[in-house]
């Protein structure tokens, strides 16, 4: 009897290692991302505040990417993301040793991440795709996607507890130490994933790879997708908001709203561990980025904190489907000799709707209310999606094939 693919996948040298790296890595940075955002709330109690992180955060991404990608696919690919990891480690002890906490300090803790960030990010996208055959990806991704969702889970649900008994330097200690470890997993990874392929770091280089973007439709409609959805739906930056001002259920209902939304990606990755591979990535992302939209429009309007859990976690969910269709689309719709500088170009979409996302949210909320914030995102989210169905029809009818 055959074995199922993601089993197949599994049994390929270092997707384990790769899969527990993501693990570490996701469980220590979101406990960093997650106690950041309740620091700086403390500290100033401005939602404009929590606007600037993604804002500090967004700019090494727009820097340094370009490079980074070039970067990517001229180099060791696996000691990349170590090193990358590593010097993550290095600003959460940093920031841990600091005795007298002001917002500039903050904000230039998330700025030094980013950076880390930054560089790691096209490297590390690039191994999976080397690891496995091109027929196992679909279930590859959703595998690796499952450590880290519950790295996600598990960094955003302990945090509230861990910084109200530990307080705040102990707790970006331990964020430090966790990603620390993924920068020593990492190397267990095979050098045949870690391969470079290109010839320069350059501007023009990294262009090479944006031209591809712009050509191919279906990658183009995936990033845009992305961009927006997240841009103008994304909650997770005024979670503190809602957590201290409008449900009142401080620092660990806060918890437990940042880690909703993982949990939710966390179930539907099982989910997709066990159910046939995503062969219609392309349909699949459309109805995930619907239903993407839809729940945060619940989540903005909801007054009870076990409906905004529920909101929140069906975000997660079909997030989790959009993740997995989006990066079939991209990795198996870009050759391997560009998958760094494409990588390069889908993070600086990512950077935008995660980290300018975040920005809005902030700054919208300041001028009107959170709630409206959140609102307004969710119905821009489904007006963007009506409108790259309609003009970019390739990406509506992407399939995986052999």
């Amino acid at each position: 009897m055959p074995q199922h693919p993601t089993l197949q996948a599994l049994a390929h040298p270092g997707v384990k290692a790769l899969a527990l790296a993501r693990f570490s890595r996701a469980c220590g940075a979101t406990l960093f991302a997650s106690v950041l955002g309740w620091h700086v709330y403390e500290v100033t109690g401005s939602k404009f505040a929590l606007g600037m992180i993604g804002l500090v955060e967004f700019v090494p991404v727009l820097l340094i990417g370009p490079f980074a990608g070039a970067l990517a696919d001229t180099t060791d690919r696996v000691r990349l993301t170590s090193i990358a990891e590593a010097a993550f480690a290095a600003v959460c002890f940093a920031l841990a040793l600091q005795s007298d906490y002001g917002t500039a300090l903050l904000l230039c803790g998330a700025a030094g991440i980013a950076v880390c960030g930054a560089v790691e990010f096209p490297a590390l996208a690039t191994v999976l795709p080397n690891l496995v055959p091109r027929e196992l990806f679909p279930s590859a991704v959703p595998l690796i996607a499952t450590l880290r969702n519950l790295g996600w889970a598990t960094g955003y649900g302990v945090s509230g507890f861990v910084f109200d008994a530990l307080g705040y330097s102990a707790s970006y200690a331990l964020a430090g130490a966790l990603v620390g470890i993924a920068s020593l997993v990492v190397l267990r990874i095979p050098r045949a994933a870690a391969q470079p392929t290109g010839r320069e770091v350059s501007l023009r280089a990294f262009f090479e790879g944006l031209a591809f973007v712009w050509r191919s439709q279906a990658v183009l409609g995936a990033m845009t997708l992305d961009l927006f959805a997240v841009l103008f739906a994304g909650a997770t930056a005024l979670l503190p908001v809602f957590a201290k001002d409008i449900l009142q259920v401080g620092p660990e209902g806060y918890g437990l709203l940042r880690a909703a939304l993982p949990i939710g990606t966390m179930a539907m990755s099982l989910v997709l561990l066990v159910a046939p591979p995503i062969a219609r990535a392309g349909r699949a992302l459309c109805i995930s980025v619907a239903l993407f939209g839809l729940a945060t429009i619940v989540f903005g309007f909801s007054q009870s904190f076990a409906l905004s859990v529920v909101a929140l976690a069906c975000a997660g969910m079909a997030d989790e489907v959009s993740m997995v269709a989006r990066n079939v689309i991209i990795q198996l719709g870009t050759p391997d000799a560009l998958r760094g500088r494409v990588s390069a170009v889908n993070q600086i979409f990512v950077g935008a709707s995660n980290e300018l996302g975040a920005a809005e949210s902030g700054i919208l909320a300041h001028y009107t209310s959170a709630v409206f914030s959140v609102v307004f995102g969710g119905v821009a989210c489904l007006g963007v999606l009506g409108l790259v169905m309609t003009r970019m029809r390739e990406l509506v009818r992407f399939r995986v094939t052999s």
